[in-house]
C-alpha cells in the first residue's frame, strides 16, 4: 500500500525511482514476492507519473488556448 509521502513526489522522482523499479525487475535475482512487490510498487509510480504527464498537458493547452489539445488530456 503506497504512503502518503507517494503523494509528495515530484514527476522527476517518481519517474527515477520507476527506472530503478524496472533494473531491479529486468536484473531478475528476486524472490516471487519481491517481483511482485516492485511490480506493484512500479504501477504506483508508473500511475503517479502519467497524473503529472496529464496535468502538464491540461496546462499547457489552457496556455496556448487550444481547446481540441484541452479536450484530448480529459481522455
Amino acid at each position: 500500500m503506497p504512503d502518503t509521502a507517494d503523494e509528495e513526489l515530484g514527476y522527476e522522482e517518481a519517474r527515477d525511482e520507476l527506472v530503478e523499479v524496472v533494473r531491479r525487475l529486468e536484473t531478475g535475482g528476486t524472490t516471487l514476492e519481491e517481483s511482485l512487490a516492485l511490480w506493484e510498487r512500479g504501477e504506483h509510480l508508473a500511475d503517479l507519473c502519467q497524473t503529472w504527464l496529464d496535468g502538464a498537458a491540461e496546462r499547457l493547452a489552457r496556455a496556448t488556448d487550444d481547446p481540441d489539445e484541452a479536450d484530448e488530456a480529459d481522455e
